[in-house]
Parts: structure tokens; sequence; C-alpha cells
């Protein structure tokens, strides 16, 4: 692939349109984030190199249920670069102070955490209290678990658009999209203009126990989706569902067979389904 269409373009725009944006103070600037719908609160928080747009084909589905909330996180999209140094609990009080900006006091949260957004989710959920009802961990690490190497190869400082886009292909199938020919236009897109604008280096949280540490002292209720071939996690999917089980025993854990690690955007219809009953009951 050559050229991005102006139709995908013109996709990942319409639905940012749709959207109220709000913005919150992150370091010498500020936090983004976009807001859909109406109902319950469900805030949504983002993989590493990524933006909002990691939840590209849930926003809108999810928003006939819920107000969906989701920003940029610091130092990744359009959100400020944070000050130094970089915490997961830092980085979280950025967020859950936006969210007290957004968000009415009195309203109950829910909160759904991908990939990095979870490690970091961790850390908001605790801070949340008592506000939040469920967080939903989505193809989380930062569990003081072992995982899965990914091969990634960095895009030539020289590439064309050409080169460019098969190395973009070779990762997503490397490390987030199972199934190769779920690879798509609007995939690559994403994927290079995320990659594009990311300041935070997040690999180093993934691979810490910040998640696991948090967990405990979060008092809502907690669940979590996986795909079932995650490369970050397969074949050992189910230790995932006993991190968690072993701090709320009743805690839901469902599995989406055949997707990979961006579970929500590989599989989103049975993804969106799962996301919204755990965040409803």
């Amino acid at each position: 692939m050559a050229v991005v269409s102006e139709a995908t373009k013109a996709l990942v725009e319409g639905i940012a349109a749709e959207a109220e944006r709000f913005e919150s103070p992150c370091g010498d600037g500020h936090l983004v984030w976009h807001a859909w719908g109406s109902g319950p609160v469900l805030v949504l928080l983002h993989g590493g190199y990524g933006s909002w747009t990691h939840w590209i084909r849930n926003v809108l589905p999810l928003s006939r249920k819920f107000r969906v909330i989701a920003p940029d996180l610091p130092g990744l999209g359009e959100s400020a670069t944070p000050p130094e140094p970089w915490t997961a609990q830092g980085l979280a009080a950025i967020v859950v102070a936006g969210i007290d900006e957004i968000v009415p006091r009195g309203e109950e949260l829910r909160l759904a955490g991908f990939s990095f957004g979870g490690v970091i989710g961790g850390s908001v959920a605790a801070q949340l209290g008592d506000r939040l009802r469920s967080f939903t961990v989505v193809g989380s690490n930062g569990l003081g678990l072992e995982r899965s190497p990914t091969p990634l190869r960095r895009v030539p400082p020289d590439a064309d658009e050409v080169e460019e886009f098969a190395t973009h292909r070779y990762n997503l199938n490397q490390l987030m999209i199972a199934d190769p020919h779920k690879i798509d236009e609007l995939a690559l897109y994403l994927q290079k203009t995320n990659h594009a604008r990311a300041r935070m280096r997040s690999r180093r949280f993934s691979r810490s126990g910040a998640l696991v540490e948090a967990l405990p002292k979060v008092k809502a209720r907690l669940d979590g989706i996986w795909g079932e071939r995650d490369a970050t996690a397969y074949p050992h999917v189910e230790e995932r569902a006993r991190i968690l089980r072993s701090i709320q025993s009743a805690a839901r854990f469902a599995v989406v067979p055949g997707a990979g690690h961006w579970v929500q955007f590989e599989a989103a219809e049975p993804f969106n389904a799962l996301l919204a009953e755990f965040a409803a009951s």
C-alpha cells in the first residue's frame, strides 16, 4: 500500500468530529479528551504508542449505552508530555485530575484499560477509590508475569511510504493483530499516525509489576478481556485470569477466540458486547 485513501482518513476524522473535546492540565500543556454519547460514564485508556483511536471501533457502539470518555494518555497522541520522573502513579494522577474536571463528583465511573492503558489504569482505579464501579483490564502486562518476546522492526529513517507501511504491517502482525488478513488500511493508518506522535516510551511500564501492585488497592470490581492469541501472553493467557482471581475471586475473565493483543480492534463486535456487559452489571 502506497497511499492511505481519503475515505480512511475521513472515517477517523468523522468519529472524532462526533465527540465533545475537553482539555485538562498535563505538564506544561494539556491532556486531550474525547467524549461520545450519554448515560453511565465509561472511561477508556488506550495502549502504548497509541491514542484514543485504539478504540476506533468501540467508541460509537459503546456510546449507545454509555457516555464514553477517552483521553490521549500523557506523552501520546495530542496530549502534552508529562513532567519526569514518569511513574504509573504519577501518570495516573494526571488522568484522575482530568476525570475530576470532566465528570461531576457524584457520578459513578467505569474504567477499561488496554495494554499500557491497563497498567496505568490500575493506579487510576486505585486513586478513584469508591467513585469507581468496575475496572476491566484488556490484554495488559505489568502483572509480574513473563511475557512472550515480540520482535519488532524500526522504520528506517530513509524509508519511502511503501517500506514504511510494510514495516508497520509486520509489526502489527507480530504484536497487535493475530490474523494477517485483518490488518487493513485503517489499522496501518492508525499505526503510522500514532507511532509518529509517541513521546512516551511505555514498554518499561509493561515489563514492570505496576499493575499487579496496584490491583489490591482497587475497590471496584475487577474483570479481564484477552485475545486468545495475544502475542504478549500466548500460550499462557489463563495465567492472567489466575492473577485477577487471586485478588478478587469473582473476577470475570473472557477470552476472545482467535483474536490477538489489539482484541477490541480485531474482534470489535464480540469485544463490545463483553465490555458493555461487564461495565453495565
